[in-house]
């Protein structure tokens, strides 16, 4: 588990030096020997950090590990539902964070074109694992450039915006 206050302290700091700083990180539930209150510490943990991207996953005994010989096995059933439950509370703190990014001007890189609108991705975004931004002026763009835009809006996983300087056709 770490040094919870250590850790806490250390986002704090960031924060102040980069207030703009994106942290993510990835956690496992129903380690075996994970108790209701080691995982409610868990829920506090990630409430208290409001980290901007993370992944979870539910244990599993990978071969060769020693971790497969630790007692008390969390029920397949209970790793499920400490997944969904983790998962919904990092959902209301991700939405929480993007929703701070609406107004904000941000640089993009635009990923695919349609005809409608481009999907793009910011500095924070690992491409097929986090949200895209939505540019809905953004049929013109070309995948591959960098543009401004502002943010309008933003949902548990992505934003949407509109072009900073509009594009000539």
């Amino acid at each position: 588990p770490g040094n919870i206050d250590r850790t806490l302290e250390r986002i704090r700091a960031w924060r102040r030096a980069v207030p703009e700083i994106t942290l993510r990180s990835t956690f496992i539930v129903g380690f075996p020997g994970e108790t209701d209150s080691e995982f409610e510490a868990l829920l506090d943990f990630l409430r208290e950090a409001q980290l901007d991207r993370v992944g979870a996953f539910a244990y599993s005994p990978v071969d060769g590990a020693r971790a497969n010989d630790l007692p008390e096995p969390v029920p397949e059933e209970l790793k499920e539902d400490r997944l969904e439950q983790f998962m919904a509370v990092q959902a209301e703190i991700s939405a929480a964070r993007l929703q701070r990014k609406i107004d904000q001007r941000i640089t993009v890189l635009v990923d695919a074109v349609d005809a409608q609108d481009a999907s793009a991705r910011s500095s924070a975004d690992a491409p097929e694992i986090d949200g895209v931004v939505r540019i809905r002026d953004g049929a013109a763009l070309k995948p591959g450039e960098f543009v401004e835009v502002i943010v309008e809006g933003a949902d548990a996983h992505d934003l949407t915006a509109r072009l900073a300087e509009p594009t000539a056709c």
